[in-house]
């Protein structure tokens, strides 16, 4: 009797999470989504938002964002990096750079905003030829506050992302 009790408990318990498993992903903010759109790779990115003291309208000086540095992972290893542009370079060659189509907040005042990137260039030959838009969509701090006082000087803010690239059917 105790065997078929967990026969029936390790049934119930695959079958409820194979149920949550196929269960849809919430759906993206209309600002990020890409209706339509195929997805050709997705990628986590680790790495920094880098911010200038610049002067600001009033004279003041305020943190200005300069560019972003991250390692684009892909099943535990790096496949290529995201740099100012904004570029996404693939280790293929193939690269695009793209300009923001679409904005929606982060989870938290310290999380960079999700985007929708709409592709404007493409280099090389690869995975990233046929890319028309990107989403960085998951994302977790980046976002620096704080006085500063000198112009010029720099900072950055720790930062990851999923990159998801997306090819028009």
């Amino acid at each position: 009797m105790a065997l078929v009790r967990a026969v029936a408990l390790a049934s119930f318990l695959l079958t409820g999470s194979a149920a949550l498993a196929a269960d849809p992903l919430p759906p993206l903010p209309n600002a990020v989504a890409a209706p339509g759109e195929i997805p050709v790779l997705s990628v986590h990115a680790e790495g920094v938002q880098v911010y200038e003291c610049k002067p600001v309208t009033d004279g003041k000086l305020a943190w200005s964002f300069r560019e972003p540095v991250a390692t684009l992972i892909a099943d535990g290893r790096t496949v290529g990096r995201h740099y100012a542009g904004p570029n996404w370079e693939h280790v293929d060659g193939s690269a695009v750079t793209a300009r923001t189509a679409g904005t929606a907040p982060g989870a938290t005042p310290a999380d960079i905003p999700w985007l929708k990137l709409e592709v404007i260039s493409h280099r090389g030959n690869g995975l990233l030829s046929s890319v028309a838009t990107v989403q960085r969509i998951n994302t977790s701090g980046g976002e620096f506050n704080g006085s500063c006082d000198k112009v010029g000087a720099l900072k950055s803010a720790a930062y990851s992302a999923d990159y998801v690239f997306l090819r028009r059917d």
